[in-house]
């Protein structure tokens, strides 16, 4: 039973991932927080539902310029002054909501330039944070400190949004952006406490830099089968078949309880994670890490088709209150997605960590911020879409099937992912 826990040897043999690991999980917490307070006070501000959605557009495009930028920059400066810069510019926009909100700000705008931002210095620093943490931590540590940031992640996206809007109600909008602005003092401290990690000596490192060293990092991508495949497929599960689109409407035509049937869905999928977490001890130890990947990927799309099934079964009735074993039952499928995405998610940053050269590695760890931000947006949309055809069950159905078929077909026609082996790591 003691091999099937989280493996923790990373933060026990490691006092500077330790402390990396511990601020960032922290300070992902502050900034779930903010995301649920910001657009309260947008929805306060506006009473339109489409302003806060403009706040993803104001967060979106930052997000790929800066990311494929941002990695440009990672691998060519030392990373963790990259870190760092990137970093303290994000607490100041956390200072200027407490500011903002302090002073009354009326203006919406003043919300969208701060998340905008907020959006850029993210893109920088998560590519420089991922960066760093290959050249703190043997090959072989990787899977079980990619599942420790893995469950950080989820656990922040389960208790932050649910502490936001507390705070809101409770306090206000002053203290719940100054509750974020503290909590992120311990991703900068982890940050100033690690050693300068430069880039590594490369001949094939541009002298200056610019767009080119851009286009130098997506070219190196198209070359490199395995690495490819770790987007590919992430790319064919968000896009086909990411629910969370849904949820809202299930809340009311199909399972009842509203808002709250909303939320304990989108927990749902964070708890799974969770729980993968809790249980990766023996992700350590896997070899084939390619065809984990596969099978995970594979376990993600028949959860959503079962999720599917059980808005058919139960029909969009509009019923007057909550149906208990229908909630249960989506409950389970999306839990088991979860654990099926964080699965993925371990073993797809493995391969991009260990089997990507140091001089490439901020490049393409951009290209991964802009995919895992943008294709859950594409595939909400891709999905919204269906459902105004097929029903929301029968849209989470169809993504469900296609995603598994187009992930099998990527398979097919990419063997070498299939038999990537983690002892001879090749990108």
């Amino acid at each position: 039973m003691r091999s099937l826990l989280v493996d923790l040897t990373p933060v026990r043999t490691n006092p500077a991932f330790r402390r990396l690991w511990l601020g960032l999980s922290v300070a992902n917490l502050g900034a779930q927080l903010t995301v649920v307070a910001v657009g309260l006070q947008v929805y306060a501000l506006t009473g339109s539902t489409l302003a806060v959605g403009v706040l993803g557009i104001a967060a979106l495009l930052p997000l790929i310029v800066f990311g494929l930028y941002g990695g440009a920059i990672v691998d060519h400066y030392d990373r963790r002054t990259v870190a760092l810069v990137a970093s303290v510019v994000s607490w100041v926009a956390v200072l200027g909501l407490v500011a903002q909100a302090a002073v009354g700000n009326e203006h919406v705008g003043l919300l969208y330039a701060l998340v905008a931002v907020q959006s850029a210095a993210g893109a920088v620093n998560a590519p420089a944070r991922s960066a760093i943490i290959p050249r703190l931590l043997e090959p072989r540590l990787m899977p079980a400190a990619n599942a420790l940031q893995t469950m950080g992640w989820n656990v922040a996206l389960t208790l932050g949004p649910l502490t936001g809007a507390l705070l809101v109600a409770g306090i206000g909008y002053v203290w719940a952006y100054a509750v974020d602005a503290v909590l992120f003092t311990f991703a900068l401290t982890a940050l100033l406490r690690l050693p300068p990690v430069p880039p590594e000596p490369s001949a094939h490192r541009r002298a200056r830099l610019g767009l080119g060293s851009v286009v130098d990092g997506l070219r190196y991508l198209g070359t490199q089968p395995n690495v490819r495949m770790t987007f590919l497929v992430d790319i064919v599960a968000m896009v086909t078949a990411m629910p969370r689109v849904l949820f809202p409407a299930v809340g009311v035509l199909y399972l009842g309880g509203g808002e709250t049937t909303t939320g304990v869905l989108t927990a749902a999928i964070a708890l799974g994670g969770i729980v993968a977490g809790l249980f990766s001890g023996g992700l350590a130890r896997v070899r084939w890490q390619g065809r984990i990947i596969v099978g995970a990927i594979t376990a993600w799309g028949v959860s959503i088709v079962a999720f599917g099934v059980v808005l058919v079964v139960a029909g969009p009735t509009t019923p007057d209150g909550l149906l208990p074993v229908a909630l249960a039952l989506a409950v389970a499928t999306l839990a088991l997605a979860g654990a099926s995405d964080a699965v993925s998610s371990v073993f797809r940053q493995t391969i991009l960590q260990t089997a990507t050269p140091d001089d490439m590695r901020g490049r393409l760890q951009g290209v991964f911020v802009v995919v895992v931000a943008g294709g859950p947006r594409l595939g909400e949309l891709a999905l919204g879409a269906l459902s105004t055809r097929v029903g929301e069950g029968g849209a989470a159905v169809i993504g469900g099937v296609v995603c598994v078929v187009l992930l099998w077909v990527l398979v097919r026609s990419q063997r070498a992912f299939w038999h990537y082996d983690a002892r001879h790591p090749t990108p």
